[in-house]
């Protein structure tokens, strides 16, 4: 008993790691009936596996949200069943998946940030913790 689920726990692990990678907002791990494995996406199971997805009527879910697992019955799939059943949390969405971004080319601002500093404020000398006269403090 206690082999299996370490077995269970390695095989959701492993979906972690590889998940997140083709939908940035998963809210649900599908387990694949082929080989028992979980994934975020059927893209994350052809990468990694060898073989095709197989095709089910019954599928199996892991919400990401309260970590429980619930099985959706996909001939009679209704609205109602787009929440998960024991914590209704919306996993139907529109996905996220990673885009290229474009940056603003200029100078590394670990070593200068002149790019980063807002020109409009202007520092209030009075405000600084050095300019304040803590001389009859010190002994």
């Amino acid at each position: 008993m206690i082999g299996i689920a370490t077995q269970e726990s390695r095989k959701i692990a492993h979906s972690r790691q590889a998940g997140r990678k083709h939908i940035l907002n998963a809210q649900v791990a599908i387990r694949a009936p082929c080989c028992r494995q979980w994934f975020d996406c059927a893209e994350c199971h052809a990468e990694t596996q060898d073989h095709r997805l197989k095709k089910t009527v019954e599928m199996h879910f892991l919400c990401k949200k309260c970590k429980k697992a619930f099985r959706k019955d996909m001939s009679n799939y209704e609205e109602s069943d787009e929440y998960c059943p024991h914590c209704d949390n919306h996993y139907v969405i529109e996905a996220k998946t990673p885009q290229a971004a474009l940056g603003v080319e200029g100078d590394d601002p670990r070593i200068n940030a002149r790019m980063l500093k807002d020109e409009r404020v202007k520092n209030d000398p009075s405000r600084s913790l050095f300019a304040a006269d803590f001389t009859d403090r010190i002994g």
